[in-house]
């Protein structure tokens, strides 16, 4: 059980890093498009970026609980 708690961390960690990168460059982007044009682009990339940002947190979020669940079976 230890073993399949622990691969599903690394999962969600995993997880985590992809959802942060991609918010980060959806970040760059979205100022990009601001200096470029704006408009519906700029919204676009705003969207992807608050998107990628509350997934960042709900894995974290996730982590932490099989975090928890690791430590008291451990017990």
């Amino acid at each position: 059980m230890t073993t399949f708690l622990v691969i599903v961390l690394v999962v969600l960690m995993l997880l985590v890093v992809y959802s942060l990168v991609r918010g980060i460059i959806a970040f760059l982007q979205s100022h990009k498009a601001d200096i470029e044009s704006g408009g519906e682009r700029q919204r676009e990339m705003q969207l992807v970026q608050n998107k990628m940002m509350f997934n960042r947190i709900k894995y974290q979020a996730l982590a932490i609980v099989v975090v928890a669940v690791i430590i008291s079976l451990a017990r």
